[in-house]
């Protein structure tokens, strides 16, 4: 396996760490006054694309400075930011729907790391969720489960409505294998769709 697995405090570690560069980054970004800031508890029809795309440009190429920030060490996860045309997929697919949904609950993921947990350690998450979540006063924590994928999510806004989330997934070791093929399979489905606009 290309990992090691981590331990609950590792996570706990993380989500600290992840949660102060979030603070860092998005006030450096957004308190400058020269970037408009738009309450993205609003749905598209508000929010600008081109915002979203340019704090991802900024956000790709400023975020490995901002990681020295953080203390990582001993850590062992991944980290990304969203590429520009799954940006435009997501943005494509919450614009057909006829039931418009805040910015801010499907643009969560910008940015977005992972941890891969044992089985044994990976049972305990559920019991620290809550805590985490209030004492690093975190956006939102739940298990996604599906037929092809599990794991928990955790997302950062710093409590600030025009701060865009970023996602923290943790997988049980079990279940990468399944949870890679189904990134996979997502991933090439918008990749087809974006290919046939071109």
């Amino acid at each position: 396996m290309y990992f090691n697995s981590s331990s609950i405090e590792d996570v706990e570690k993380l989500i600290k760490q992840i949660n102060l560069i979030h603070e860092k980054y998005s006030t450096d970004y957004f308190e400058t006054g020269i970037v408009k800031k738009y309450n993205l508890k609003k749905t598209l029809s508000t929010v600008p694309q081109n915002h979203i795309l340019n704090y991802r440009l900024n956000l790709h190429e400023s975020i490995n400075d901002y990681m020295i920030y953080g203390d990582f060490r001993g850590l062992d996860f991944r980290y990304r930011v969203k590429t520009t045309e799954a940006i435009l997929n997501k943005i494509q697919r919450f614009k057909e729907r006829t039931e418009k949904y805040p910015v801010h609950k499907w643009m969560n993921d910008i940015f977005g790391a992972r941890i891969i947990l044992s089985s044994e350690e990976f049972k305990k998450l559920e019991e620290s969720l809550d805590f985490w979540t209030n004492e690093f006063h975190l956006k939102s924590s739940y298990e996604k489960r599906t037929a092809s994928y599990h794991g928990y999510h955790i997302y950062f806004q710093n409590e600030k409505n025009y701060f865009f989330p970023w996602e923290l997934q943790i997988w049980d070791e079990k279940d990468v294998k399944n949870n890679i093929e189904s990134h996979i399979k997502y991933k090439r489905s918008f990749s087809n769709l974006y290919s046939e606009q071109i």
